[in-house]
C-alpha cells in the first residue's frame, strides 16, 4: 500500500465546513435549477468578490463541462480557439471541444503560458475564408504546469483582444492557488476587469465537486440556461454545488485552503531542491515538477502516488507532484526523507 497520493489535488472529499452545511441543509426545501437561496447567496459572495454586479454565475459539476459549454456557446461553426499546446483542453478533454465541431489552435508553450505575440501571430496566419477565424483565446491561471500569469500579462492580452474582437476565456480550474501564490499581484475584482468569462474552481480547491461560471460580458449570458440544459449541466439539485460555493466564500475558505497546498508544496520544492535536483518549471503553486533519476523514480512509485510527466533524457524525467488544501505536513517530511534515502 501506498504511503500518500501526491497524484492531484482531489483525492481527498472535502472540506469539513461544507460536510457540515451539506447536513445541516439536507432536509431544507429549496427550488431546483440553481435558484434556489443557497445559489443565489453564493452567486451575490462572488458578484461582489469580482466586484462586478452585472456578471451572470452559473454553477457545473466539473472543469471539462465547464469548457465544453462555455465554448460552445459563443463560438459560431466556422470559428476557433487559441491556446496553449498545453492546456486542459487541448490534452486532458478527450477532445472535448472538437467534438463541438471547434479547431483548437495550439501554441507552442514551454512554461504554459500563451504571450500577445504568440497570439498575434496565429491570428495573422488565419486570413482568409478558407481558415478557420480565431475568436477566443483561452489561458487557464494557474496554467497545467503550475506557472501563474502577472496581471500586467494578463492586461496585455485582455487589451489585444478588446483591439481584435476576441474573447478572453479564463480557465480557473486552479485559481485558487493561483491568487494564493507568493508571486501573485492578481485580485479577484482583477478577473471582473480583464476577462470575458471564466470559471472558479471548487473541485480541486476543497469542495466535493463543482465550479462556478462567471460570465462578466452581458452579451454572452442570454439564454446561457438553455445551453447548460441542453448539455446536461442544469442539475435539479443545483443546490449541492450552490451550497458548497456559498461555504468557500463567505469567510475567506476559498483562498485559505489554496495557501495551505501552495505552503505544502513549497516546502516540497526547497527539500527537493536542497537535496540537488532541478525542475521543469519554476512553479509557486500546489503542481511542482522535480527532475529525478529515472532509478530512483521507479523506487518512489513503490511508496507513493504521482505522475511521471514528461522524459528530460535517457536518465532522467520530470514527475508531477501535487499538494492539496488537506496536504499533511507529515506526507510531505516522510517523502523527502525518502528520497534523500534513495539517492
Amino acid at each position: 500500500m501506498l504511503k500518500y497520493l501526491f497524484l492531484n489535488d482531489y483525492s481527498e472529499g472535502a472540506h469539513p465546513n461544507i460536510l457540515k452545511t451539506l447536513t445541516e441543509i439536507n432536509l431544507q426545501q429549496e427550488v431546483g435549477y440553481g435558484e434556489d437561496s443557497l445559489s443565489i447567496k453564493a452567486t451575490e459572495l462572488i458578484k461582489n468578490k469580482i466586484e462586478n454586479n452585472t456578471a451572470s454565475v452559473h454553477f457545473v459539476s466539473g472543469g471539462t463541462q465547464a469548457n465544453l459549454i462555455v465554448l460552445a456557446s459563443i463560438l459560431k461553426p466556422y470559428e476557433s480557439v487559441i491556446a496553449a499546446k498545453t492546456s486542459h483542453i487541448c490534452v486532458h478533454e478527450a477532445g472535448a471541444i472538437e467534438a463541438t465541431g471547434h479547431k483548437i489552435n495550439e501554441i507552442e508553450t514551454t512554461d504554459g503560458k500563451i504571450t500577445v505575440k504568440q497570439i498575434r501571430e496565429v491570428y495573422e496566419e488565419h486570413n482568409m475564408e478558407h481558415m478557420v477565424i480565431p475568436k477566443v483565446v483561452f489561458i487557464s491561471n494557474a496554467t497545467e504546469l503550475g506557472t501563474v500569469y502577472t496581471k500586467k500579462e494578463i492586461q496585455e492580452i485582455s487589451d489585444f483582444c478588446k483591439e481584435l474582437g476576441l474573447y478572453l476565456y479564463l480557465d480557473g480550474a486552479r485559481i485558487g492557488t493561483a491568487l494564493a501564490s507568493k508571486v501573485n499581484d492578481l485580485d479577484f475584482s482583477d478577473l471582473g476587469k480583464f476577462v470575458d468569462v471564466f470559471y472558479i474552481g471548487g473541485t480541486k480547491n476543497g469542495a466535493l465537486l463543482g465550479e462556478a461560471i462567471v460570465i462578466n460580458r452581458t452579451d454572452l449570458q442570454e439564454k446561457f440556461r438553455s445551453h447548460l440544459k441542453q448539455r446536461g449541466a442544469l442539475l435539479a439539485k443545483g443546490r449541492v454545488i450552490g451550497a458548497q460555493f456559498l461555504e468557500l466564500f463567505k469567510d475567506d475558505l476559498y483562498i485559505d485552503l489554496a495557501k495551505h497546498a501552495n505552503t505544502m508544496a513549497d516546502k516540497l520544492t526547497n527539500g527537493i531542491r536542497e537535496q540537488g535536483y532541478g525542475f521543469l518549471t519554476d512553479s509557486p503553486t500546489n503542481q511542482i515538477f522535480p527532475i529525478i533519476p529515472n532509478s530512483i523514480i521507479s523506487k518512489l512509485e513503490e511508496l507513493y502516488g504521482f505522475y511521471v510527466w514528461v522524459k528530460v533524457d535517457e536518465d532522467n524525467s520530470a514527475i508531477r507532484l501535487v499538494t492539496s488544501w488537506a496536504t499533511e505536513e507529515r506526507a510531505v517530511d516522510e517523502f523527502l526523507e525518502d528520497l534523500k534515502e534513495l539517492k
